[in-house]
């Protein structure tokens, strides 16, 4: 039996980021982070790790029964933030005039908005 812990883990993959995955069977697509799943330590990426899923009809709340495809979370290790000149990077912190924001490793420019 696993046990998670309860604690928050600091991540800097934010939502709306770009995120490419670098491992796994959806490897090399690049995609938007629709959710954040600090606990977890996973994001949910758009158009990656989609499954299958059967749903069942509910009128009440205007759902068609069959087949949906939905994205389920992958392992942040396994994605990297995309800059916008470099592609996938590794992210630094810094601070720039009174805050503080994540930097590329590579070209050294400001990955937030």
């Amino acid at each position: 039996m696993r046990t998670v812990s309860t604690e928050h883990k600091r991540v800097d993959i934010r939502r709306n980021d770009t995120v490419k995955v670098m491992t796994g069977r959806d490897t090399g697509k690049e995609g938007r982070v629709l959710r954040v799943l600090p606990d977890e330590g996973k994001v949910l990426v758009e158009h990656v790790m989609t499954v299958k899923k059967h749903v069942r009809p509910n009128p009440q709340r205007n759902i068609k029964g069959g087949i949906a495809e939905q994205e389920r979370p992958i392992q942040l290790s396994n994605v990297a933030l995309v800059c916008a000149t470099c592609g996938p990077v590794r992210i630094g912190h810094e601070v720039r005039g009174d805050r503080k924001v994540r930097v590329c490793k590579k070209c050294g420019t400001t990955l937030d908005k």
